[in-house]
């Protein structure tokens, strides 16, 4: 057993070795760029991760247990050995995402391209080909883009009601919200402003003279944390958020796109938006990388089944709920009614002789 191990040991001391010496590369590379003390991405377990002095330790702690110190606490010694190499390995991928983040966009070609076309990020094509595939833009004078920073989708719409030459004009708008400041667009009136609030709606119809919108735009996401089932749940509740806001501010057969992330319940999404829209369509645009999560449901046709003032989604949906229930007791009353008034014919039948009046 102690052969066996001293085998392992040899064999993992090349990955410790190629591994330190990328951790001094790291560890190089955060002073050139002077976030040396800025290491949010670091583990809390290990703040000192990047340290020059760290990777040594690790290999010379390593040889030290290859020359003859094996024997002595073997289990406590291979969990270090195994904790270390996994600290190690978090240094190479880490490594390697920076390396990714710098160099990929370089090999994006619609990232080029958004240079190229002064869009201020490569989703402007997401929307673009979802225009080509459905033609969302066609009588559309009020538009709204929720969660816009950067404003690539402002500036797409832009682009599209100019084609039209619905712009300038008074009576064509174009509403930006986010939370975070966002550069000023030609014909965008910004509201900073968090959607989940009744305020916001309250400054959007203002804006619009308490007209209502053609169309709705949400590309917001949250931040990844790199477990799906958080993300999924995060980025549905900006989908309330949003779906909130078609409540108060979209019109009856407007058109609502928004960002979603692919679940295991993605034909309960597509029931639930069934209850306001009458065609529902899920996309992928080419531009969206293939490696993402990321989807678009497109919602044509704005039909909600009963008028509400009411800002809150579940309160909304309870009018829904209470009117489909006071339309399923109409319906049983009316057929409760049509066969208490049929006319039955009373037919005699058996031997009734011997039976008298009394």
């Amino acid at each position: 057993m102690r052969v066996s191990f001293i085998n392992k040991l040899k064999l993992n001391i090349s990955l410790l070795l190629e591994l330190g010496l990328l951790a001094d590369h790291l560890y190089l590379s955060t002073q050139i760029r002077g976030k040396a003390s800025k290491t949010n991405q670091l583990p809390k377990f290990y703040p000192n991760l990047i340290d020059q002095t760290f990777a040594i330790k690790n290999i010379y702690f390593t040889i030290l247990l290859i020359y003859g110190q094996i024997h002595k606490r073997q289990k406590s010694i291979k969990k270090f050995i195994i904790f270390q190499i996994s600290i190690l390995q978090y240094t190479y991928d880490l490594y390697i995402y920076h390396y990714n983040s710098t160099f990929h966009h370089i090999q994006d070609i619609y990232y080029r391209k958004a240079k190229e076309d002064q869009f201020r990020a490569r989703s402007a094509y997401k929307l673009l080909q979802i225009d080509d595939s459905f033609q969302i833009f066609r009588q559309v004078e009020r538009a709204i883009d929720l969660c816009a920073a950067p404003g690539s989708w402002s500036q797409v719409l832009v682009k599209k009601l100019t084609e039209k030459n619905y712009l300038p004009s008074e009576s064509c708008r174009i509403v930006s919200v986010d939370l975070q400041e966002m550069a000023p667009l030609d014909h965008v009136t910004q509201i900073q402003g968090d959607i989940t609030k009744k305020t916001t709606v309250d400054e959007i119809l203002k804006k619009f003279n308490y007209q209502r919108a053609d169309i709705i735009v949400c590309d917001g996401a949250p931040d990844v944390t790199g477990f799906h089932d958080i993300d999924y749940y995060i980025q549905s509740q900006l989908i309330v958020a949003a779906l909130n806001i078609c409540l108060m501010t979209l019109r009856d057969n407007g058109i609502f796109v928004a960002k979603i992330f692919k679940g295991s319940d993605i034909k309960l999404l597509y029931s639930q938006f069934k209850l306001f829209f009458n065609q529902v369509y899920f996309m992928k645009p080419k531009s969206s990388r293939a490696s993402s999560v990321e989807y678009f449901i497109i919602c044509l046709q704005y039909t909600p089944k009963v008028q509400t003032q009411n800002f809150h989604l579940y309160t909304f949906l309870k009018e829904i709920e209470e009117a489909e229930k006071q339309k399923q007791e109409e319906i049983i009353d009316k057929e409760t009614e049509k066969e208490q008034s049929k006319y039955y014919k009373f037919i005699t039948c058996g031997d009734l002789s011997g039976f008298d009046e009394n």
